[in-house]
Parts: structure tokens; C-alpha cells; sequence
């Protein structure tokens, strides 16, 4: 009994020992395993991301980050110094835009004279020898090239312009190396090419050698497609400033032209002339009539403004821009309502200047007297010099500019 209750005692004892150690050791498990379960969703949770999610800044970066916020940023450190280089880096591009464009206006004034100086060889009109030499070599720089507008039956008129204010012979000649300056009589062909109008005018240019022949029939009806023409041969044949349409029955002061297309030689798209606004004419059998008045509104409206028909100037790049769309230019009755009409829609800049439609004496004289020398001079009456070819002389002799103002000008 009393083993048994020792026993049962000691069992006893012996069973709380036992079980208070094993509490003692599971709790010791148990909280050694919640502390690596709690390691491993800790990790879990908190893992960085991997190196390919990270955006890594280099220095580099850096600096391209601090160049986006300086420009979103109002204030930006050394604001002056940066502000002096973004002005210098806007005229540097601006300079290039300009040089780019100067160089694109040019191939396309290149590519139009090759394609005038194409069409004039396959229409059996070849360029002078003299263009076509220099054509390997390059294109030397005139001045101006002066077309004067005849026909057939002026033989007087031309005559009477030689001798007055276009220089002959080798002054001619001089006239072109030193001033740069090209003056042609300008025609096309008679109806029956080779026949005896065509033979006269060569007879008379092998006398002479001024003329510029045009592929074109001759006819007042058809003056707008000859000046049409006539820019886009001349541009092909000489690389001008300027080129300048005159008819031959006015007065002009060659040095007083150049001084004054001078001014303007840094522009390039001008329109020089008398400019000039005048009605619509839309009843038949009138001079200057219209037939597509309908085009320019109601009865009685005006024209544009475009320059008078008897002298005017345009810059290299508006010749070559008739030159280059001279087939789909159309073509109004009057030769220089239709010139105007070419220029609407382009950024031209309109000159109008009246010394180029002076009066014939006394207008023009007192204007000389007065130092202020006309470009041209015509009577409005007659849209020329009245009986030019007899009055052109006084009206030079009275209006003239002088024997050496010419050649002691520059330009």
C-alpha cells in the first residue's frame, strides 16, 4: 500500500514533471517555429523588387532629368547664362532655315533654266552660242536683262531707240561686262516661220545682234503668253537680279533703272512698276475689253492692283517661278492684268514707284531739273511716246540723264 501510494505519489510527481517539460518544450517549438514563420512572411512581404523594376539614375541621367525640370521650372540656377545660349542656339537655326532656303531657291531656279534651256532645244530654238559655252564653267551674275517688246512692222521704233538710249556696238558690248546689264530686243516668229518677216528680223540682227528670239507666233491678242515666254527664256539664258520688260515705244534712263532696282536687290520676291487699279471692261469692242469679266464680280469692279503694262521689273525668283509653271499660268486679255494676276497668292512684295510712268516734256523735264530723274516716260494717251519714233529724240534730248551717267554708275 504504501509502495503503491509512494508510487502512486511519486507516479504522480513523476507524471507533472513530465508534463510540465513537455509543455516547456513545445512552447519552446511553437515559439521557435512562429518566429521563422513570422521571418519567412516578413521576407515575404517586404522582398525588394529585383533590379530590372528599379530605375537606376546614372549621371547622365542625372543631368537629363535636371535639364527637364530647369526647363518646366520658372527658376532655374544661372537662368542668364542659359537664356543667353538658347538666344544664340534660336539665331543659329534660324540662320540655317534661311541658308537652307537660299539654297533650295536656288536648285529650283537651276532646275527651271535647265528645264526652259530642254524645251528650247526640242523646239528647235537653241540657246545663244555664248550661254551655251558657258553652261560647263558656270553662269556669271548680271545685273539686269532689259526685254524690249517689238514686233514686225517697228522697225522705225527700234531704230529710233538705238540711237537714243540704247548704247550700239561695243559699247553694247562693254556695257554687259562692266555693268552687267542685257538689253534685247524681244520677238517671235511670224505665222509662216521663215518667211519674210522672220527673214527681215534675222537680216536686221546680224546687223545689229541685239535681238532675243522667242518660240512664239506674234500677235497683240497673244502678248500675255509671249511675257510669259520672254521670263522664262530669259531666265534660262541669263542669270540675273532682276529682269525688266519695257515696250519700244518709251523712254527709259538705263542708269536711273539700275540705281533704283538697286534698292530692292536684297529682296526676293519684288514687283516693281506704276502700280495702277483700273475697271473692268466688259462690253465688246471697246479697247482693253475683257472677256472674262465675269471672273472679277459684279459690272464695274476693278482690277487688282498690278504695274502698268509699259515698263515694269521682277526679281530672279519670280521669273523663275513663271518660268517654272508657265503652262498652267492662264492667261487674261491684257498682257498686264494677267503679269498681276500670276502674282496673287504668293508673298510678293508690290513696289510702285511713279518715276517708272513719267510724262513725256514738260513732266518729265521738270522733274530732271529738279533732281529727280524719271526711269521712264511715255504719254498715257497713247500707252507709248506718241509718234515715238519721231518724238523720241526730243523727248530724250529734254528727259535724258546724261552721256556718262551710265558709265559712272554702280550698282
Amino acid at each position: 500500500m504504501s509502495f503503491r501510494s509512494r508510487g502512486g505519489l511519486g507516479g504522480g510527481g513523476g507524471e507533472i514533471s513530465s508534463k510540465e517539460m513537455v509543455s516547456k518544450k513545445w512552447t519552446f517549438l511553437l515559439c521557435l517555429g512562429s518566429f521563422c514563420i513570422g521571418l519567412f512572411f516578413t521576407n515575404r512581404m517586404w522582398t525588394m523588387p529585383e533590379a530590372n523594376d528599379i530605375i537606376r539614375t546614372t549621371g547622365t541621367e542625372d543631368n537629363k532629368m535636371n535639364l527637364v525640370t530647369g526647363d518646366c521650372s520658372p527658376k532655374t540656377i544661372n537662368e542668364k547664362p542659359q537664356s543667353k545660349n538658347i538666344l544664340g542656339e534660336v539665331s543659329k537655326t534660324h540662320h540655317a532655315i534661311q541658308t537652307l532656303d537660299k539654297t533650295i531657291s536656288n536648285l529650283e531656279m537651276e532646275l527651271a533654266a535647265a528645264r526652259a534651256a530642254q524645251e528650247s532645244i526640242l523646239n528647235g530654238s537653241p540657246l545663244p552660242e555664248n550661254v551655251v559655252a558657258a553652261e560647263p564653267t558656270g553662269r556669271r551674275k548680271y545685273f539686269m536683262v532689259v526685254g524690249i517688246n517689238t514686233a514686225f512692222s517697228s522697225r522705225k521704233r527700234r531704230d529710233s531707240v538705238r540711237a537714243t538710249w540704247i548704247p550700239q556696238g561695243e559699247k553694247r558690248k562693254k556695257l554687259e561686262e562692266e555693268k552687267g546689264i542685257i538689253i534685247r530686243f524681244v520677238i517671235g516668229h511670224s505665222a509662216t516661220s521663215g518667211g519674210i518677216l522672220d527673214k527681215a528680223i534675222e537680216a536686221e540682227d546680224r546687223k545689229h545682234g541685239d535681238f532675243m528670239r522667242l518660240d512664239h507666233v506674234e500677235g497683240y491678242l497673244e502678248l500675255a503668253a509671249k511675257t510669259k515666254i520672254y521670263f522664262a527664256t530669259a531666265v534660262a539664258t541669263w542669270d540675273a537680279y532682276f529682269y525688266i520688260k519695257v515696250d519700244d515705244d518709251v523712254h527709259v534712263n538705263i542708269a536711273t533703272l539700275g540705281a533704283t532696282l538697286a534698292r530692292h536687290r536684297s529682296k526676293p520676291r519684288v514687283y516693281i512698276g506704276c502700280m495702277k487699279s483700273g475697271p473692268v471692261l466688259a462690253r465688246k469692242g471697246v479697247r482693253y475689253h475683257e472677256p472674262e469679266y465675269w471672273k472679277f464680280g459684279e459690272e464695274g469692279n476693278k482690277y487688282f492692283r498690278h504695274a502698268t503694262g509699259q515698263l515694269y521689273a521682277i526679281s530672279k525668283d519670280l521669273a523663275t517661278y513663271i518660268s517654272i509653271n508657265q503652262h498652267v499660268l492662264h492667261k487674261y486679255a491684257n498682257e498686264d492684268v494677267s503679269l498681276g494676276a500670276w502674282f496673287i497668292g504668293l508673298d510678293v512684295e508690290h513696289i510702285d514707284d511713279r518715276r517708272l510712268c513719267c510724262g513725256t516734256p514738260p513732266d518729265c523735264e521738270w522733274k530732271a531739273q529738279a533732281g529727280n530723274t524719271c526711269v521712264a516716260s511715255f504719254d498715257w494717251g497713247c500707252s507709248g511716246i506718241c509718234k515715238s519714233a519721231e518724238r523720241i529724240r526730243e523727248v530724250h534730248r529734254r528727259c535724258g540723264e546724261g552721256k556718262n551717267a551710265l558709265w559712272s554708275a554702280n550698282f
